[in-house]
């Protein structure tokens, strides 16, 4: 699930439990637990009654897969080592290395794809280029005053790393499934959710590995 629908998810859920306690509060009455009898399907269900599919945003969106589902069990209390492993165990393999090898592409290219936070929203169109939003996340430049805290800052994350192939290849890894380090991490899965093309990723992946990227200036 993208960063986009993860918030429109979060709004959902939050009108879902209101609207839920509504209903059981006329049912029960003043001072009743509303919300506690509700049930999965309850909450399911006025989820996808409070959504409409318009433009390219479909209720499809809505199904969990089951990383999402194994991830929402979690959603409010620590995810056991031995859960975590194995979440993150199978998400590695799924990983798929660059067709031809080569996994950096062009920093200039990935500064774009950095700064663009537009796509997979139903105001856009299906041809709409989608870009990575690593700024509403993350501190990537020096340059750069407006950018998230959520993810940690990635400044200067090629100089501080290097390029050996196993920092090449986890960079890799942690953008096209996040999951694979970090079990139900909440950053997007760029690769394998297919957010991003092939060559995208390799254009940010040229942005923090590149010497010449202003993220390692």
């Amino acid at each position: 699930m993208t960063t986009f629908a993860k918030r429109a998810a979060g709004v959902a859920a939050l009108a879902t439990v209101a609207m839920i306690g509504a209903a059981h509060a006329q049912q029960a009455g003043p001072g009743s637990a509303m919300v506690k009898g509700a049930t999965d399907a309850d909450v399911a269900q006025v989820l996808h009654d409070s959504f409409r599919a318009a433009g390219i945003a479909t209720l499809d969106r809505l199904d969990q897969s089951e990383l999402q589902r194994l991830c929402t069990q979690y959603a409010a209390k620590a995810i056991p080592a031995k859960v975590a492993g194995k979440l993150q165990k199978a998400e590695l393999a799924k990983v798929k290395a660059p067709a031809d090898g080569k996994y950096l592409g062009d920093w200039k290219e990935g500064e774009k794809v950095a700064q663009n936070g537009r796509g997979m929203q139903f105001t856009d169109k299906a041809d709409t280029v989608n870009g990575g939003n690593c700024y509403a996340c993350h501190q990537m430049t020096k340059a750069e005053i407006s950018y998230g805290n959520i993810g940690p800052s990635l400044y200067n994350y090629g100089k501080l790393r290097g390029d050996s192939p196993d920092v090449v290849k986890y960079t890799w890894a942690k953008v096209y499934d996040s999951h694979s380090f970090t079990a139900c991490s909440t950053m997007p899965r760029f690769g394998a959710a297919g957010v991003l093309t092939e060559q995208q990723l390799k254009d940010v992946m040229a942005l923090l590995l590149d010497p010449a990227s202003p993220v390692n200036q």
